[in-house]
């Protein structure tokens, strides 16, 4: 079972006299913040994600992204304005899954996108899963462009997704030393 979730704060300066803070969701304070968040992330899709449950997962926030298990990120501006967020949530034991990655258009182009999956990304392995699961659409370029820029590859699909051109990918979780192979030495040493 994976342990709590340690996501920590951390601060991207932008300009002298803006920062980002990307951070955990406080809930129940930020339900309605985080509710409204993932609404314009839905709109911005144009899509009906009725096959997903979104208006259930909605009303029962935090629900699956509830700690320990589950993360909730926000990235928000020095004067108070959350301008994105992130969350991650149980899929199958030592497997998450990515979801609700989403910029005001306002902070798009900063890199902001990267750095709130890479907090995701660490989340998770703060938690303990092993792998990272998402969905995304072929048309989402820039979003294709993070996951792949993470390391993320193409799988074949791990649930129903009705919609055309969806893309699923997986992240391998385990630190680059567990990944590698150890050869015994030529010398026998």
């Amino acid at each position: 079972m994976p342990g709590p979730a340690l996501a920590r704060p951390s601060a991207i300066c932008i300009s002298r006299a803006m920062t980002i803070t990307i951070r955990p969701a406080r809930f129940p304070a930020e339900t309605d913040s985080v509710r409204h968040l993932f609404r314009l992330y839905a709109e911005g899709l144009g899509l009906d994600l009725g096959f997903q449950d979104f208006e259930a997962e909605l009303a029962a926030l935090p629900g699956k992204y509830a700690p320990p298990a589950g993360a909730t990120l926000l990235a928000e501006r020095s004067d108070g304005l959350v301008l994105g967020c992130v969350a991650m949530r149980p899929h199958d034991g030592p497997t998450c899954e990515m979801k609700r990655l989403f910029l005001r258009p306002e902070a798009r182009g900063l890199g902001l996108g990267h750095k709130l999956a890479q907090a995701i990304i660490q989340s998770a392995r703060d938690v303990g899963y092993r792998r990272m699961v998402l969905d995304t659409l072929a048309t989402m370029q820039g979003a294709l462009a993070v996951y792949r820029g993470l390391g993320f590859q193409p799988i074949p699909p791990y649930y129903h997704n009705p919609l055309e051109g969806v893309v699923f990918m997986a992240l391998d979780l385990a630190p680059a030393y567990q990944r590698t192979v150890m050869r015994p030495s030529r010398t026998g040493a």
